[in-house]
């Protein structure tokens, strides 16, 4: 028979996402969601104790007799009480997605019970991921990003927003054939053809980073911003994109912010921030995320692989913050 306790655990069993802010070890908020969840299944009624038989000595039952007799009596079993046995659930998995480090932020998958395994099925499946990258031309340094040692400091008083979008066209374009390589399909085939319409060509097993989608949302010398949509990727090999930008237009380039939009069918303005990491908040996530997997195929979200307008990531990010996310990157002019 289940107890409280367990019928509680129960509804937190699932998928679900939270903002991870800058600065923060993805550890670090795994273990504050997790001890919140079991604050929460503990905070359930404690289940009626078990009762065990006990017989009593008394007097007997005539007046001045000396004899002792013994009556029944059910009392609750000290073993069960909550002082004594402590709470029942001692500790809760929590499993986290593709992970972020702490120089970067966003969308951050959590998995609770037998959402351990559904997280586990989700990135097999090869999910795309959407970053917005902030950087800044004029130096290089040795992790490329800003908060490494600067090992070269160049010009970028040529660079226009039009040689910055042929490069980025030339280097989807490189990142498109290494895809078509990897996805192991007869290219000349039908189903290559209609694979490639959908936008649902994926590589076949573990492959290097690909990008499938890059380009620029924002350019103010020497500030520039760009949104990206991959796979397999680290925030380290985005960090190296924007260095790799930088070469290509005959400069150099940093990175100032990392920042993942959406993950899979995960998006921005559905994560749970700092100040919403309660048990009652991660339950109402996952439910929703369980309303939404169980819903019909053509009311779901859309989750192609297409690359989202900057008024969309505006609207995204201007909901987020007003969920209490003080940590985000600025909105995009």
């Amino acid at each position: 028979m289940s107890t409280p306790s367990i019928r509680v655990f129960r509804k937190f069993e699932g998928l679900f996402s939270v903002y991870k802010p800058n600065g923060v070890h993805w550890k670090l908020v795994r273990d504050t969601v997790e001890t919140n969840i079991l604050k929460g299944i503990n905070a359930a009624p404690p289940s009626a104790p078990r009762l065990r038989v006990k017989f009593l000595l008394g007097p007997g039952g005539s007046k001045g007799s000396s004899d002792l007799t013994l009556s029944v009596a059910s009392l609750p079993a000290l073993a069960d009480h909550p002082l004594v046995s402590g709470p029942e659930f001692q500790q809760v998995r929590v499993g986290v997605g593709h992970r972020l480090d702490a120089f970067s932020s966003g969308v951050l998958v959590l998995g609770v019970g037998h959402g351990n395994k559904a997280l586990k099925d989700l990135y097999g499946s090869c999910v795309t991921r959407d970053y917005i990258l902030e950087g800044e031309f004029g130096m290089a340094a040795n992790n490329f990003t800003h908060t490494g040692t600067i090992i070269e400091k160049t010009t970028y008083d040529h660079i226009t927003r039009d040689k910055l979008e042929k490069v980025l066209a030339m280097m989807q374009g490189v990142n498109q054939k290494a895809l078509l390589v990897y996805s192991n399909v007869d290219m000349s085939s039908q189903e290559a053809y209609e694979l490639a319409v959908k936008g649902a060509l994926r590589p076949d097993g573990k492959t290097p980073p690909i990008m499938l989608g890059l380009r620029c949302l924002h350019f103010q010398p020497p500030h520039f911003t760009l949104e990206v949509q991959c796979i397999n990727e680290t925030q380290r090999y985005l960090c190296k994109v924007l260095h790799e930008v930088g070469l290509e237009l005959r400069s150099s380039a940093v990175c100032k912010g990392v920042r993942r939009t959406r993950d899979g069918p995960f998006i921005l303005r559905d994560t749970l921030t700092r100040h919403h990491w309660a048990a009652p908040d991660v339950m109402q996530a996952i439910q929703q995320y369980r309303c939404l997997t169980n819903a019909p195929k053509h009311t779901r979200m859309d989750t192609k692989s297409t690359i989202t307008g900057t008024q969309e990531d505006n609207h995204t990010d201007s909901q987020w913050q007003e969920k209490g996310g003080k940590e985000a990157i600025a909105p995009l002019n």
